[in-house]
């Protein structure tokens, strides 16, 4: 006999339910690449702010720049002449590529090597043809070096040769630069005569102008004055202005500058390869530049050199300053990637929570007739895994699809976790709900039920993990990199909190389930009475309330800290111009830009002012910064910009003899100031005056000035100086306006520009604001935190949704009973709101409060700094945590709101349904 055929198991629960295997692989889908994408994102923007802080910075600083003097002259002339051609610079400049050690490398595009000269040669006085600005002559550094026709292009004339050249030749053929050649008034033909080492002068005859392909490389700009003459000053009183230039020789001129006296030294200059810098191999390049600067690779560099060499670059400085802002910024990181992380292993948990409370009675039945807790078991897992596995793979494959850049490993792994979840998740809540064989258990109710020792244990095992992660923060703050439990911390007070609330909540109901029994209406008493129930259809159980306070705290604190971010960006700012604009010059500026400015589009306020520096204490030791102000629209400007906010009577008098010693002119002082004059009268010397001075006001910062600052009014000082009176112009024009502090928004920055002049400076708050998201390390961790904090959202919104579905059929067949009775579609619809309500009103509370909470705890540990100012350092204010309202109040007030239109709308599609099927025997039970 034939025995029947059975259908596979997997096969018929899928078919089963195709609806909940396709949301569990969508789910599994999007956590998976969400996972996989976050290690990636990170290390793309670390690579890149790694690239980036390398890049930005002067190049003759990160190069290798490594340097022999040149061969004594004992030694024998061919000798020498050899050493400095290019086939022997180059033998040794492979031979110290090659003892680099990884994950150094070197662009072999931007490096070269020659010789130089180390002090700047004088042109003779003969050549009266170039500029003299206050009668000096100018003096030009000389090199030969390779790559020079590939990294130019000639303007004009062509590239310098060299024949058979010898340290005793006089005569050699050089080149410069566009730049060099417009300010020194150099053509293809000049002949500039520099000094020789004994006697005479060597001749350098230029044959072409050339045109820098990239003046920013490094080829050019790891020696600057190669690229573009510079007018500098001797250190003489008064100084005078002199040109410095560069000229460049043929490589093979090289041994003709031992002839100079420009005691020329040998050089290859590295440039670091930027392709291959990599945020994950820091510490080991790090250690590899140190092996080469100052360890034993210097020995490998001396031997392939033949000479006492000498190692210089910054680049490890950069490094050191990258990981210090790295490790500033990763903690911050890692509190949203943890809260957002253990909201999705919530809202996992909770779809294998939800998957076994629908099947409950069917497994019921399986155990009844003999099913074992392993078999179970095993099949939940093949079914799921069915599901899972090919979903995370899918969303791994769209995240390495995403972002290209990074290691593939962490991705691989944060997938396979996620995959793994899920599919333990449904097994293990069967496997714990059916341990034991039973058919019906009694309804459990959450207003009487009776937390277990177990449950008991782990809400104290946690409370102390909080404890310990919150006082490890505020102790050792984020700034020194922070560990796993201090990240965790948002996180650990959320669930906390959830423990907490889980066990107040039913104290409430209790307390309002009586008086809501003796009203005359049946809704408020069913809603408060389904409320208190914690069976799978009530949707009241922990998990949900535990995912939402969780997400909601995550969603808090993350919106607090990006807006914690914002404002000190803003500050900064504001700290930098003391207005949305500022306008300065050296000089006074014209009398007529006040009017020009104040008539600008945008602009609601201007405040002018005079910087002086000269001022000077009758000790005479130092000289103090002083703002003349016209205080009246000064005192509104440090009002609006809220910096050092003061009454504009404070420093206005009408005394006729102010600023003398009965009667001393108010100043508002920083306390730095004030710790040194003290609060009684002080005189400072001024434009042939012993003005008398008295601090009367005290603030931090002022709108004028940073740091050390006094400010006095100027109609006061003004009366005191003679400004007023014709004998004293001179004086009347050191305190015209210097400076215009301008308030308004969406100044016009061009606009401002031009009618302010070429030689005036123009700065924008907007425009110094930008500057401290310059780097993208800094912009990448914000984009990622923004996502984390959206992204938590969602699953607070998901879990919401699902504890709503766990509900919805038990809901359904109740609303199909109740109208059988008499229930109305506007009672159906409030009694749904009124049962939704509560526990939606307890999270969202919850997650406000405890949002707050863990800002107020955690605040004094966080360090936004590195997230929030490009440029800061380690002696700059930290910029801490801020509460922000709009993100405490808002994600609290969606989950209200959600749980009301889901409630809602599921009365009305119930409404619109037949009740036939839910009412039919045995379903409505």
């Amino acid at each position: 006999m034939t025995p029947p055929t059975v259908a596979p198991w997997v096969r018929t629960r899928l078919r089963a339910a195709p609806g909940a295997a396709c949301a569990l692989a969508l789910l599994v889908a999007l956590t998976s690449c969400l996972a996989a994408v976050f290690p990636r994102a990170v290390q793309d923007y670390e690579d890149a702010g790694l690239r980036h802080a390398v890049s930005a910075a002067a190049p003759q600083r990160t190069v290798l720049d490594l340097t022999t003097a040149q061969p004594a002259i004992e030694q024998e002339a061919d000798a020498r002449d050899e050493m400095m051609r290019t086939e022997s610079m180059r033998s040794a400049y492979d031979k110290i590529v090659d003892s680099l050690h990884a994950p150094l490398a070197v662009d072999e595009t931007q490096s070269s090597y020659g010789l130089r000269t180390t002090v700047q040669l004088k042109a003779a006085d003969t050549d009266t043809w170039l500029p003299r600005p206050d009668g000096l002559g100018a003096q030009f550094t000389l090199s030969a070096q390779t790559g020079l026709a590939r990294h130019s292009s000639v303007a004009a004339g062509r590239m310098p040769r060299a024949g058979k050249v010898t340290w005793e030749t006089t005569e050699v053929e050089g080149a410069v630069t566009a730049a060099t050649a417009k300010a020194l008034h150099i053509e293809p033909g000049s002949v500039i005569h520099v000094p020789a080492l004994m006697k005479g002068n060597v001749s350098v005859r230029i044959t072409g102008v050339l045109k820098a392909r990239d003046p920013k490389a490094s080829y050019w700009a790891a020696a600057p004055v190669l690229a573009a003459p510079s007018l500098r000053q001797t250190e003489t009183r008064p100084p005078s202005n002199f040109w410095v230039g560069g000229i460049l020789l043929a490589p093979e001129a090289a041994p003709a500058l031992l002839g100079t006296a420009g005691d020329p030294e040998q050089f290859w200059q590295l440039a670091p390869d930027l392709g291959s810098l990599d945020a994950r191999t820091v510490p080991a390049l790090k250690s590899a530049v140190a092996y080469t600067k100052d360890g034993p690779g210097l020995l490998a560099v001396r031997e392939a050199t033949g000479g006492d060499t000498e190692v210089a670059t910054g680049l490890d400085e950069f490094i050191t300053g990258y990981q210090e802002l790295r490790a500033r910024i990763g903690p911050v990181v890692s509190v949203a990637a943890y809260g957002t992380g253990t909201v999705a292993c919530i809202v996992l948990l909770m779809a294998g929570g939800l998957a076994a409370e629908r099947r409950r009675a069917e497994f019921t039945v399986l155990r009844s007739r003999g099913g074992s807790v392993r078999g179970l078991a095993g099949r939940l897992l093949a079914e799921t895994a069915v599901v899972a596995v090919p979903a995370g793979a899918a969303g791994l494959a769209l995240a390495l699809v995403a972002v290209r850049h990074g290691r593939w490993q962490p991705a691989v792994l944060a997938a396979a976790a996620v995959v793994l979840l899920t599919c333990l998740a449904l097994p293990l809540r069967a496997v714990a709900a059916h341990r034991r064989v039973h058919v019906g258990g009694a309804r459990d109710d959450l207003a009487h039920a009776r937390p277990s020792r177990r449950r008991t244990v782990a809400e104290l095992t946690l409370l102390v993990l909080a404890v310990a992660s919150i006082v490890a923060l505020r102790r050792r703050g984020t700034s020194d990199g922070g560990d796993s439990l201090v990240a965790l911390a948002p996180v650990l007070v959320g669930v906390v909190a959830a423990f907490v609330l889980v066990r107040v909540y039913p104290l409430p109901l209790r307390w309002l389930a009586r008086p809501a029994g003796r009203l005359r209406g049946v809704v408020g008493y069913l809603s408060l009475a389904r409320t208190g129930r914690a069976t799978a259809g009530a949707g009241t159980a922990v998990l949900p309330l535990l995912a939402l306070l969780t997400a909601l705290t995550t969603a808090a604190f993350g919106g607090s800290v990006l807006a914690g971010i914002d404002h000190e960006r803003d500050r900064a700012a504001v700290l930098t111009t003391g207005a949305d604009a500022r306008v300065e010059s050296g000089s006074p500026l014209p009398a007529a830009l006040v009017g020009q400015v104040r008539k600008m589009p945008g602009v609601r306020d201007v405040s002018p002012l005079t910087l002086r520096y000269d001022a000077e204490p009758k000790d005479g030791k130092r000289k103090v910064p002083l703002a003349v102000v016209d205080t009246a629209s000064y005192a509104r400007l440090s009002a609006r910009t809220d910096l050092g906010k003061f009454p504009a009577g404070a420093l206005t008098t009408d005394a006729a003899k102010a600023g003398t010693a009965a009667s001393p002119l108010p100043v508002l002082a920083s306390p730095s100031m004030r710790d040194v004059f003290g609060t009684g009268p002080f005189s400072l010397w001024m434009d042939g005056e012993d003005v008398v001075l008295r601090i009367s006001e005290v603030r931090t910062t002022t709108p004028a000035l940073s740091d050390d600052f006094l400010v006095v009014d100027r109609t006061a000082l003004a009366r005191r100086v003679g400004i007023g009176q014709k004998a004293n112009e001179d004086i009347a024009y050191r305190y015209l306006p210097s400076s215009l502090l301008v308030t308004g928004g969406h100044i016009d920055g061009p606009a401002l520009r031009k009618a302010a002049g070429s030689k005036v400076s123009v700065r924008l708050r907007a425009t110094e604001r930008a500057r401290y998201v310059d780097s993208p390390l800094q912009t990448g961790a914000a984009r990622v935190y923004s996502a984390a904090v959206v992204i938590g959202a969602g699953y607070a919104a998901l879990t919401l949704l699902l504890a709503l579905a766990r509900a919805a059929p038990e809901r359904t067949a109740l609303l199909a009973r109740l109208r059988t009775m008499g229930l109305t579609r506007r009672q159906a619809r409030r009694l749904l709101i009124l049962e939704a309500l509560p526990q939606a009103a307890l999270a969202a509370a919850g997650g406000a409060l405890t949002g707050w909470a863990a800002i107020r705890l955690l605040s004094p540990g966080l360090d936004l700094t590195g997230l929030a100012l490009a440029t800061a350092g380690d002696g700059g204010p930290v910029a801490q945590l801020r509460t922000d309202a709009l993100s405490l109040l808002l994600p609290a007030l969606c989950v209200v709101l959600l749980a009301t239109a889901v409630a809602a709308g599921q009365a009305w599609w119930a409404g619109r349904r037949g009740f036939v099927r839910e009412l039919r025997a045995g379903e409505a039970s």
